[in-house]
């Protein structure tokens, strides 16, 4: 998707420092944190939000969430707690058609969340 944000940033358009990556996922910071460990967890493949996913993706989803807790270790947030969340459409709070999940952490985080 050549309007993409994410998908500029996965094809090297955007300069972004890759916290980690493999064949499926990057994982770089929020540029705008909201906890003192806010990083975006991202597939290379596009997907526009949550509603788009079908079975297919199901093992991508798994992945995605090992690498959220691989991040979390190394963040040092794994046994004080965090927060993975995905924003799907605009009341939902979603602002890139790309999707994304925000893991949060490094603070005692608020519920309900907005």
């Amino acid at each position: 998707m050549e309007d993409c944000l994410f998908c500029k940033i996965i094809a090297g358009k955007m300069e972004t420092e890759f916290i980690y990556q493999d064949e499926e996922l990057v994982v770089f910071k929020d540029i705008s944190p909201q906890a003192p460990v806010h990083l975006l967890i991202v597939p290379k493949k596009h997907i526009a939000n949550l509603n788009q996913l079908n079975k297919r993706d199901n093992n991508l989803v798994g992945q995605i969430y090992q690498v959220a807790q691989k991040m979390a270790a190394k963040y040092d947030i794994d046994q004080s707690g965090y927060r993975v969340v995905s924003n799907c459409g605009q009341d939902g709070g979603q602002t890139v058609n790309h999707i994304h999940f925000h893991l949060l952490g490094g603070r005692e985080l608020q519920w309900p969340p907005g």
